[in-house]
C-alpha cells in the first residue's frame, strides 16, 4: 500500500486539519504544511518521485516518532507510515513538528 502513495494524495490536504492515528491508538490533530518533491533522492528504476510531508500539531504532544496511520483521499486508511519529530527551531515550541519521507 505504501508504494501506491503519491505526492498528490497529500497535496489535496495542504492546510487542512486531519487526524494522525498514533501507535497507542489515540488521534492527534495535525495540519499538513508542505509536500516537497525530493528529486535528488530518486533511485534508478523507481517510478515514484520521492517526496516529504511536513506537518505540525495544533496542540502540545509528547509523541516523538513511530508507525502511524492516516486517512488519504482515494486510498482510505493507510497504516505503517513512519512519522518522525523535528526540532521546533524558531517555531512555536509548544507544538509538535513532524516529517514523513516517501522514497
Amino acid at each position: 500500500m505504501l508504494q501506491r502513495i503519491q505526492q498528490e494524495h497529500f497535496q489535496s490536504l495542504l492546510g487542512k486539519v486531519i487526524a494522525l492515528l498514533l501507535p497507542d491508538g489515540s488521534q492527534l490533530p495535525i495540519v499538513i504544511e508542505s509536500v516537497p518533491l525530493r528529486p535528488k533522492s530518486q533511485l534508478p528504476g523507481n517510478e515514484r518521485m520521492p517526496f516529504g510531508v511536513a506537518l505540525h500539531t495544533l496542540e502540545p504532544t509528547l509523541f516523538v516518532d513511530g508507525l502511524c496511520a492516516i486517512e488519504l483521499p482515494d486510498l482510505g486508511r493507510v497504516e505503517d507510515i513512519f512519522v518522525s519529530r523535528e526540532p521546533a527551531m524558531g517555531r512555536d515550541d509548544t507544538l509538535g513538528y513532524f516529517n514523513i519521507v516517501f522514497n
